[in-house]
């Protein structure tokens, strides 16, 4: 890869926040200085996220639910706009993009969402779902459209002959083909997996990840890998970014991570990974719940539950540093020991 080749999507102090409404009105202001109003309820789903994944690079994003990971894939995937910050493809921001560069951009980044019946519309046959995108951006024409789908879904390893069916008349593993078929038939160069394998059985997921696995290799794919299990994100992924209630706290490559975990959010999830060498051992569990997104923690998001926190962690931001060679983390111990 060139060192000058762009990400393929990048984000730049990003934020987003649900519910946020725009200054009230004369009349608004007047309601809520009587107690007659009440400001409405914002939800800090990204708080600041710089993210950016190259050409054929796996990277996983992990974390608890709720920790904002969801979002911040349907961002990069063009699904949701940001609050705030920059959404880069390519090299070129996304709100600068003419018309026809912002479609071509929509089609480079595609999303394999978590739920693969909720994702299929019920009331259409698997030709139309996995062709229609297809033949609209001129991929392939109307007498090319049903080998065009058949080729799709064989490479997705389903059968051809099933597509005039309907995604009930399927398995879950065999709807998430489909779902990866509607997604490569559009050609893109990146896909957003959303938890994609989470609601399949243990003998269905590791189909799926060869499956993904092998499509990289075959049309030098790229993924953003959303996850909440650590054991697939160390299989999959050249490079994980851990995040915590809207914030990102750690990034490096897997193997750098896994062996050599700085913040004290990611040891935790470290810990917990069931392991065979150690099936007597006593799980700890991370102590308290992860804070509300209405109503985050001052400072340091982790502080409430961080057995490391001091008084700076409760008060100040900390900023994401180097550590080591490609290894970021945002911890004031970090900074502290750096200094």
């Amino acid at each position: 890869m060139s060192g000058t080749t762009p990400p393929i999507i990048e984000l730049r102090a990003v934020d987003k926040r649900f519910g946020q409404l725009p200054p009230p009105g004369p009349l608004g202001r007047l309601a809520r200085s009587l107690g007659w109003s009440r400001p409405a309820a914002v939800t800090h789903a990204v708080d600041g996220v710089s993210l950016s994944v190259a050409p054929g690079e796996v990277v996983g994003l992990v974390g608890e639910s709720g920790c904002g990971k969801s979002t911040l894939g349907r961002i990069a995937a063009g699904l949701l706009a940001p609050s705030s910050g920059t959404v880069l493809v390519d090299g070129k921001s996304r709100e600068r993009l003419t018309r026809d560069e912002e479609r071509a951009a929509r089609l480079r980044v595609q999303m394999v969402f978590q739920d693969p019946f909720g994702s299929l519309n019920p009331r259409l046959r698997v030709s139309r779902i996995v062709g229609e995108a297809a033949l609209f951006h001129g991929l392939t024409d109307a007498p090319g459209q049903d080998d065009y789908v058949c080729a799709q879904l064989e490479r997705a390893g389903l059968d051809p002959a099933l597509r005039h069916r309907y995604p009930h008349q399927f398995s879950g593993g065999q709807r998430q083909r489909i779902g990866i078929a509607r997604a490569l038939a559009v050609n893109p160069a990146l896909l957003v997996c959303d938890e994609a394998v989470a609601a399949l059985d243990v003998s269905i997921q590791a189909q799926i990840l060869n499956l993904f696995m092998d499509l990289r290799d075959r049309l030098a794919l790229t993924y953003l890998f959303i996850s909440h299990d650590l054991g697939v994100i160390e299989h999959v992924c050249d490079r994980v970014v851990v995040m915590y209630l809207g914030r990102v706290v750690e990034s490096a490559p897997v193997d750098e991570l896994f062996a050599r975990p700085h913040h004290p959010y990611t040891q935790a999830l470290l810990r917990e990974i069931p392991r065979i060498d150690a099936r007597r051992a006593r799980f700890t569990p991370l102590a308290g719940e992860i804070a509300s997104p209405l109503d985050p923690p001052s400072g340091c998001h982790f502080h409430p539950r961080c057995p490391l926190a001091f008084e700076r962690c409760r008060t100040e931001v900390p900023q994401l540093r180097g550590i080591a060679i490609h290894h970021q983390s945002a911890c004031h111990l970090d900074a502290g020991a750096a200094a």
